[in-house]
């Protein structure tokens, strides 16, 4: 049986799917990256080794998110590409006729304008936290309420209450604000909603033509009270499709791309990764006056990948041939520089 794995590694979460021929997803996994995006690469493809089909042969891998190159690395990508492609993708897959993509993670958010099933604009808030789902989680500490009931709390508020949704610092002080007022959990939950749909549409729609279908995917999707902010905002006059995929919308966008752009033989590395070692270490190149920072990626003590020279001198091949190994084979630059 022919299967084909999209991988996409955020700075929040971490998520694969596992596609048959026909597109359709066979299983999937969303995880805690917790700040060990190889750690979630791992736990992740132990997850899609232990529940794909007996019969599964991978045939070609994708990934995306910010860690796309490095996972790309790890597992053995056959193609990496973007977010921004990535969600278009699946969002086109599952819904042929829509306009627009709003996608929140836990760390950014993107909008994405799509006509005629090809991507035309999208825009991306990668500054300030305070239209994705950090900026909900935190508030939902400061409430005391698990962020799963957040959504559900929001639906019980008799109605909202303004709360500045512009910055993190300035919610959160106006929220207390608000408490001392005497407003209740669920009133304040929706007003912090509405806060976050506001600060969405001020920062990634402003100027751009908003149409419906709009499908709303990413992990706070599955905040009901978001979603009906998001429709309260519209006026109900605009279709919001969440998608039962929502959280891993970006790993099957990965998994359609590498179904479409297949190889004869995938550069897979097989399970077998889960049980190799993996490190990163970083020197600085002082070959010119740019003095860049290389890092690399070392797999059992082998120089497996390098970013960050301009030059383009450095590749795994001259790392491990102009430094002798110290550390078990390790390149004498990088365990000299540790």
């Amino acid at each position: 049986m022919k299967v084909y794995l999209g991988v996409d590694v955020g700075s929040v979460t971490t998520k694969f799917v596992l596609i048959d021929e026909y597109k359709n997803i066979l299983t999937s996994c969303y995880l805690k990256t917790s700040g060990d995006p190889i750690l979630a690469i791992k736990q992740g493809l132990k997850h899609i080794e232990t529940t794909a089909p007996s019969s599964a042969t991978i045939q070609a891998v994708g990934t995306t998110g910010s860690a796309r190159s490095l996972a790309g690395v790890v597992v053995g990508a056959d193609i990496v590409k973007n977010e921004i492609t990535a969600h278009a993708v699946a969002a086109i897959t599952r819904v042929p006729e829509v306009r627009t993509v709003f996608e929140i993670g836990g760390q950014d958010s993107k909008l994405i304008i799509i006509r005629d099933g090809i991507v035309e604009d999208f825009a991306m808030n990668t500054i300030c936290a305070a239209g994705t789902g950090s900026f909900l989680e935190h508030q939902a500490v400061r409430l005391n309420v698990p962020i799963e009931e957040f959504g559900k709390l929001a639906s019980q508020a008799r109605q909202g209450v303004r709360i500045a949704g512009r910055c993190t610092v300035f919610a959160e002080s106006d929220m207390i604000h608000k408490q001392q007022l005497g407003f209740g959990k669920p009133e304040i939950a929706k007003g912090l909603s509405e806060a976050l749909v506001r600060n969405f549409i001020n920062n990634l729609a402003s100027g751009k033509s908003i149409e419906g279908p709009i499908v709303f995917q990413g992990g706070v999707a599955a905040n009901q009270g978001i979603v009906e902010a998001f429709r309260d905002f519209y006026q109900r006059e605009m279709e919001i499709v969440v998608p039962p995929e929502h959280g891993v919308m970006g790993a099957w966008g990965a998994a359609i791309l590498a179904f479409e752009y297949a190889p004869r033989e995938s550069a897979f590395q097989g399970y077998s990764v889960v049980d190799r070692s993996f490190e990163t270490r970083s020197f600085n190149c002082e070959d010119c006056p740019n003095s860049c920072e290389v890092v690399g990626l070392l797999e059992d003590g082998k120089v497996k990948a390098l970013w960050g020279s301009r030059c383009g001198k450095w590749t795994p091949q001259s790392a491990q041939s102009r430094f002798t190994g110290v550390e078990n084979g390790i390149a004498e630059v990088f365990g000299y520089r540790s």
